[in-house]
């Protein structure tokens, strides 16, 4: 014979006489049961419904209870058993036309959850779940890290090494000028000397001065003078 759900093993916590109609609880731990218990609490905590509320708080305090009076991992429940019972009903009258009344039934009812922990296999795939989500994390942080990094022209931690070394490479202080560059310069050194001494030359035809001779004692005769 199965168990009854009241009977069913875990940590339970009891909310009695909820102002609530217990159909319209049942609507909220329809969405709920069977669920991890982290899941549950977000599920409840974005659920549009008034006795969303109040089954979300039901739900951390049995999680409260498991943990504090048996012990257990709140990472390793789940929403075992949640049920709602219909509870007393209060009776009102309104007045209506003609002298009559009517009657108002203010509905209660009687929450419990009951979290359970998660069977073997279903704790390993779910660790194996967190792992994988937590190393695609990290591989995405780091592509993030070097996008950023070639974005804004600045290293990584770990392109750092590499850059210092290419840097020292680059900083090395050179002992002497290399053979290119010295052909280089030698090469304009004679490109230049013959402009330089053609224009000396042109200088000292125009001053009178025959080249090769001292100053002043050229041998050419200035144009109104005997030769002697």
């Amino acid at each position: 014979m199965s168990v009854k759900t009241n009977e069913r093993p875990g940590t339970r916590a009891v909310l009695r006489y909820c102002r609530m109609s217990s159909y319209k609880v049942r609507e909220v731990l329809d969405l709920v049961r069977g669920v991890e218990l982290t899941r549950a609490i977000e599920i409840l905590d974005h659920t549009d419904r008034a006795a969303a509320e109040v089954v979300a708080k039901l739900v951390r305090s049995a999680a409260a209870n498991a943990e504090h009076n048996d012990g257990l991992d709140p990472e390793e429940l789940y929403v075992a058993s949640a049920f709602a019972d219909e509870g007393a009903t209060l009776k009102r009258w309104r007045p209506r036309a003609r002298g009559r009344a009517t009657r108002i039934r203010k509905r209660t009812c009687h929450i419990t959850v009951v979290l359970a922990r998660m069977p073997e296999e279903k704790l390993a795939r779910r660790r194996a779940r967190v792992a994988a989500e937590a190393t695609d994390r990290r591989a995405r942080r780091v592509a993030g890290t070097r996008r950023q990094a070639r974005a804004t022209g600045g290293d990584t931690a770990e392109e750092r090494p590499t850059r210092a070394v290419e840097a020292g490479a680059r900083e090395q202080p050179q002992s002497g000028l290399s053979t290119d560059t010295v052909d280089a310069e030698a090469g304009a050194v004679g490109r230049d000397a013959p402009e330089t001494i053609d224009a000396g030359a042109a200088d000292e035809t125009a001053a009178g001065i025959v080249p090769g001779s001292d100053d002043g004692d050229s041998g050419a005769v200035a144009p109104g003078e005997d030769a002697d």
